[in-house]
């Protein structure tokens, strides 16, 4: 990451007094290089550290999956409204992302696979809105069939509003259609109004009545999400350094002279950590949980006070160039450290998460099922190890443990939900270790303990062998001393934290 050397001049001979003539002239719908090269600084670069190269890549080795005279269809998102004009924050099918990087609504992306060569035989087609000058004074630039083109390397444009009559002339000569029918469901007809919007006909009724055979396509491409390239483990690793920054920054705040007072702040605090630290956004609503709260796994009202008498519980992270960080931290809210009860618990779901960290390894052939089982074991013994405490599998994991240890991240925050739990881990891989407890308040249990809800997540890219095994979040703070010793001290002393990253160079 690129710091600042003076209020206006930035590495790279970036300069904001003034700007550069060309940008001005040029115009697309989303970041390039040409355009933001804060954003994207190395020119060949689609996406924040993806490159124009890899996401052609990424189409040759889906076409190796296809045969000769077959096509892959991929249908974009559209803008969605909350209420009448006013629309939420556009996020596109994360598959046509994948292959393309195109982050603009109303698309198609066509993979076509024509003979046997996987090179010379294959073709991108992109059907995108056109430029259009009275729509582009309301919602600024688009890349339109030109940028397609020029910038995300389509071999064949067309105007989307001619998408029925494409398709089907582009899959009259084909004999196998990829394609998974997303919008099935007759209540929503999301892809009726996508087109009702253009003023065309129904897609699916184009590729259902073209009588070819029909296969699903998010198989295919879940199994390459699934394993992740350097590049795209440099800009989770980016977004996840962003991410545990912050959080160390407001576990310091605890101690600081202004300390954090309610869910709904520190929510905010995050949220405003994770972008000045170069994150394009949170990467989901957060948890942020003071005292009991926590005991609701997905507790996302974020409206109570932080007593001091309690633990904070946070669920949140940043995302970069598409790609999630995600991150759970439990923290006391007192510049004293943790009571006895709630070292007990904490340490208890740490080495769990620790063991289970060390288990990632390709060489070792577990599966998320099998590291699910281990944590259910571990944290049994860890509680047994605790005064008041006896128990077993059965009732941790029924009244104590009620989630799963993780799920692939990328893309997705569940990345990608379709991938086996059962299959074993690979390198690659990046996954996610959470292991949790949560103390209901009922005599069943110890009356010290209840109420205390605990959760420490990582962001863990799967090695070959125990060595291999990259720990993404490990820039955030988890062990008692440490957490202790930011909370106490009341400030963060690493270097630059405090700086707001404006040259983003992963």
């Amino acid at each position: 990451m690129i710091k600042t050397k003076a209020p206006s001049i930035f590495r790279r001979f970036i300069n904001i007094q003034t700007r550069p003539p060309h940008q001005s002239v040029l115009r697309a719908g989303q970041p390039l290089h040409e355009t933001r090269p804060h954003y994207l600084p190395t020119p060949g670069f689609l996406t924040p550290g993806i490159s124009a190269q890899e996401y052609y890549e990424r189409r040759l080795q889906l076409s190796r999956q296809m045969p000769a005279k077959s096509v892959a269809i991929i249908v974009g998102n559209t803008v969605q409204f909350a209420s009448g004009s006013v629309f939420y924050d556009f996020q596109q099918d994360n598959d046509l992302f994948y292959l393309t990087g195109w982050n603009e609504p109303d698309a198609i992306a066509v993979i076509e696979k024509r003979g046997e060569n996987d090179e010379d035989d294959v073709y991108l087609h992109m059907l995108v809105p056109p430029r259009n000058p009275a729509k582009e004074l309301w919602e600024g630039p688009k890349s339109g069939l030109e940028g397609a083109v020029e910038y995300f390397n389509a071999d064949l444009v067309e105007d989307i509003s001619r998408a029925p009559l494409y398709l089907k002339n582009l899959i009259h000569d084909a004999d196998l259609i990829y394609y998974d029918n997303k919008f099935a469901s007759k209540e929503e007809e999301p892809i009726k109004s996508f087109f009702s919007i253009l003023g065309t006909s129904d897609l699916n009724g184009v590729i259902s009545k073209s009588n070819k055979r029909i296969s699903p396509l998010s198989p295919k491409l879940a199994e390459l999400r699934a394993i992740k390239s350097p590049a795209e483990i440099k800009v989770m690793h980016a977004a996840a350094k962003i991410s545990s920054r912050a959080i160390n920054k407001a576990m310091a705040k605890v101690g600081s002279d202004s300390p954090i007072l309610s869910e709904r702040t520190l929510a905010k605090f995050l949220e405003y950590q994770f972008v000045k630290g170069g994150c394009d956004k949170q990467a989901y609503i957060p948890v942020i949980a003071s005292g009991r709260n926590a005991l609701t796994i997905h507790y996302t009202r974020n409206d109570d006070l932080l007593y001091k008498d309690e633990m904070v519980f946070i669920d949140a992270a940043g995302k970069v160039g598409g790609y999630n960080a995600d991150i759970s931290r439990t923290w006391p809210n007192s510049p004293q450290g943790f009571t006895d009860p709630q070292r007990d618990i904490y340490e208890a779901v740490l080495n769990t998460n620790k063991a289970c960290i060390e288990l990632c390894a390709q060489s070792f052939g577990y599966s998320m099922h099998d590291l699910q089982e281990f944590a259910v074991r571990q944290l049994t013994q860890e509680l047994n190890n605790i005064t008041g405490f006896i128990v077993n599998t059965t009732e941790v994991t029924r009244y104590l443990y009620p989630h799963y240890i993780g799920h692939h991240l990328g893309l997705d925050l569940h990345d990608v939900p379709t991938c086996s739990k059962y299959k074993s881990l690979v390198a690659g891989n990046v996954i996610t270790i959470e292991p949790g407890l949560y103390i209901p308040e009922n005599d069943r249990w110890p009356k010290a303990f209840r109420g205390i809800g605990v959760r420490v997540e990582d962001d863990i890219v799967v090695g070959h062998t125990g060595a291999d095994i990259l720990n993404l979040t490990s820039g955030c703070v988890k062990e008692v001393a440490d957490i202790e010793a930011l909370i106490s001290s009341g400030k963060c002393t690493t270097p630059g934290i405090d700086d707001e990253l404006v040259v983003l160079d992963i």
